[in-house]
């Protein structure tokens, strides 16, 4: 779609499960049944989405998937099937530019690959890596919580990469500004690309589907729920403005929506 000065393009790079009740962390599953459904595992279905942003000189990619760097025990356990790369639409050699959220592997994995002698080689060579500098440092020395989600192969290939690190919300390129939130993991960071009077949001983990845009519906991976949950709230009022879209990264059925605000004060998303 056109929006303001750029092109915008939503990749699929593939689908992925995790449990339910990881995903939806102290909400009880019968509540969170209502509205997706669990396998017989107890994982739901998720999506890695991203948005490919053109303009007159450069190619933009927000996050790069899940990545094919998985042995077969451990693509059974996260049910990964990835879309052919033949499929995606570009190139990786075109990339100017990579904006990652963050290092988890379901965002960061596609970030290298191996090549044919087994070495680890950059998947965009050509592109500016956009990263906030606390991600990027928590990356490298993780706590036991969040250790599984930042693999080494995604983290270590980066040293080689032209790595552009912020300290907190800035426009890091004309009309692309990112927002630092540290409650899913320390120095995620949010998007928010403007189009004139209009605004599309990409919340990465902060909202990962629609699903979670109740406030209290929230992932058993965060961090730190009060800090998501004061995040959270800031990002929904936002949200709720005329002109503003929002972009679900991991939600197999819903990528777009508005946000709507009841007259029981509870935020929904209205898909578009």
């Amino acid at each position: 779609m056109q929006f303001g000065r750029f092109t915008i393009t939503p990749v699929m790079f593939g689908s992925f499960r995790l449990d339910g009740g990881c995903m939806f962390g102290s909400v009880p599953k019968n509540l969170w049944s209502k509205s997706i459904t669990a396998d017989e595992s107890n994982r739901i279905p998720l999506v890695c989405r991203s948005l490919l942003i053109k303009d007159t000189s450069r190619v933009i990619l927000l996050d790069v998937g899940i990545g094919d760097k998985w042995n077969e025990k451990l693509r059974e356990i996260y049910a990964i099937e990835l879309e052919p790369a033949a499929s995606l639409g570009f190139d990786s050699s075109e990339i100017t530019d990579v904006i990652l959220t963050h290092l988890h592997f379901d965002h960061a994995g596609g970030i290298s690959y191996h090549d044919a002698s087994g070495a680890l080689r950059l998947r965009y060579p050509n592109a500016t890596i956009h990263l906030q500098m606390a991600n990027c440092e928590h990356a490298q020395h993780p706590t036991p919580k969040d250790r599984a989600s930042y693999m080494p192969e995604n983290v270590e290939p980066l040293k080689e990469a032209k790595l552009q690190l912020y300290d907190g919300s800035v426009e890091i390129l004309p009309d692309i500004i990112v927002h630092r939130v540290d409650g899913h993991t320390p120095g995620q960071q949010w998007i928010e690309i403007v189009g004139g009077d209009e605004r599309i949001f990409f919340p990465t983990d902060l909202i990962p589907t629609s699903h979670h845009v109740p406030l209290a519906y929230h992932m058993g991976y965060d961090v730190c729920a009060d800090t998501l949950l004061r995040e959270k709230l800031t990002f929904l009022e936002r949200a709720t403005k005329p002109g503003v879209r929002v972009c679900f990264q991991h939600d197999r059925d819903v990528a777009w929506a508005t946000i709507d605000l009841t007259p029981k004060g509870q935020f929904v998303a209205k898909a578009v």
